[in-house]
């Protein structure tokens, strides 16, 4: 696979994370008018090493985003400050990530916490957690354009069309280019694991579905090679997007047993699925992931779901 990214004209720019996945492949290119990144990693030391190196010399022009997460976006409001580059992403998620980062939301989430049965201490943990995580995100990136599916991005020697990647960030895009066969996945389809999705108490209230009909979508390309944001580059986008979708069908059938033997608010589900080991980071993921195959389940009519003082409660159908 090495000779696919060597030919693409693209470099792969591998920046660490504090966290158990603890990468994130970002990328560069020349282009006709500058050099242009994909994604940037969180604004910390790390981050502004690797890119210090990497831009050393070069004029950065564009900064394309594919999605509004931390380890996504959270260089890039610094290094468009420093260079002047005009940073892109989608109007979705342009919209989630100057949401997501405000007193508001925090307050809303403590609230929905809450109703689906987080106890106060933990609760409150969680809030001042992504709250002190915002430091790895300011200043946040004006987006000068918004990225459409359909869009045309000459990056490196190859042309690629953009793709909406909807289920781990509403607005997520991917990038593909048809000629060679080569998708750029960010974080829809990874190669040793699925990438975590959640619902976060905002935009699309179904994310597993419309996460499993995007991957049915994407089948349809066909892609021979794919360059994901975590892990390392691989071969045949439908196997693997097969079984992701395999072990999607195994944690709701797992969702539901626990339902069916009385569990019913979101949290008592979440610690019977993912465990009590957990670190505040991944607790996050684990509720809003918890809650998405509920909904799932839900919507299909597998499980019931009501309020009773104040909690949300899953029963069997």
């Amino acid at each position: 696979m090495d000779h696919i990214l060597q030919n693409s004209g693209i470099l792969p720019v591998k920046i660490d994370l504090p966290f158990r996945l603890n990468h994130v492949n970002c990328f560069l290119a020349e282009g006709e008018t500058g050099w242009t990144i994909i994604d940037t990693g969180l604004h910390n030391a790390s981050s502004a090493e690797a890119w210090d190196a990497h831009l050393d010399g070069k004029e950065l022009t564009r900064i394309v985003l594919t999605h509004y997460h931390p380890d996504h976006i959270g260089y890039a409001g610094t290094l468009q400050a420093k260079t002047g580059a005009r940073v892109q992403m989608t109007q979705t998620d342009t919209k989630t990530m100057n949401l997501f980062w405000s007193n508001d939301f925090y307050e809303m989430m403590l609230g929905n916490y809450f109703s689906y049965g987080v106890d106060e201490a933990t609760a409150h943990r969680l809030i001042d957690y992504t709250r002190n995580f915002s430091n790895t995100v300011m200043p946040l990136p004006k987006i000068d354009e918004y990225l459409h599916e359909g869009d045309r991005i000459v990056f490196g020697r190859y042309e690629y069309e953009l793709f909406r990647a909807p289920g781990h960030a509403d607005g997520m895009i991917c990038l593909f280019d048809r000629d060679n066969g080569i998708l750029l996945s960010a974080d829809h389809i990874l190669p040793r694991i699925t990438p975590n999705i959640s619902y976060w108490f905002f935009g699309e209230q179904n994310p597993l579905k419309v996460y499993m009909d995007s991957l049915e979508r994407f089948k349809g390309l066909n892609a021979e090679y794919v360059i994901p944001s975590h892990g390392q580059p691989f071969q045949n986008a439908n196997r693997r997007i097969d079984e992701i979708i395999g072990h999607h069908d195994k944690r709701l059938d797992q969702a539901l047993e626990i339902v069916n033997n009385g569990k019913s608010t979101v949290f008592e589900i979440c610690l019977s699925m993912f465990g009590s080991r957990l670190t505040d980071h991944e607790i996050r993921f684990a509720i809003g992931e918890t809650i998405a195959h509920l909904e799932f389940l839900a919507e299909r009519g597998e499980c019931r779901k009501d309020k009773d003082g104040g909690k949300w409660i899953y029963k069997k159908a």
